[in-house]
């Protein structure tokens, strides 16, 4: 009896393997940004913070990209 898993194909990209982005909970967006909790969900609310993505039933997350984002924005600014 053969309990292989089937073979998914993988979507062809052009040679370099693709990134996972990694995804950050709340505590670890505070302190990458110094924002606390009302102010990360004031931002969302206002459009001026990326947006929480749904992980779980009561779960929610932040994609690296997306912060780090954020933060070279801000240092743009700030030059």
């Amino acid at each position: 009896m053969n309990h292989a898993l089937p073979r998914v194909p993988q979507p062809r990209t052009s040679g370099t393997p693709q990134q996972i982005d990694r995804m950050l909970r709340r505590k670890e967006v505070e302190a990458v940004t110094g924002r606390s909790r009302s102010a990360i969900y004031e931002g969302m609310a206002a459009g001026t913070f990326p947006k929480a993505v749904k992980i779980g039933a009561r779960a929610v997350a932040w994609p690296e990209s997306a912060i780090r984002q954020w933060i070279a924005e801000r240092m743009g600014d700030a030059a």
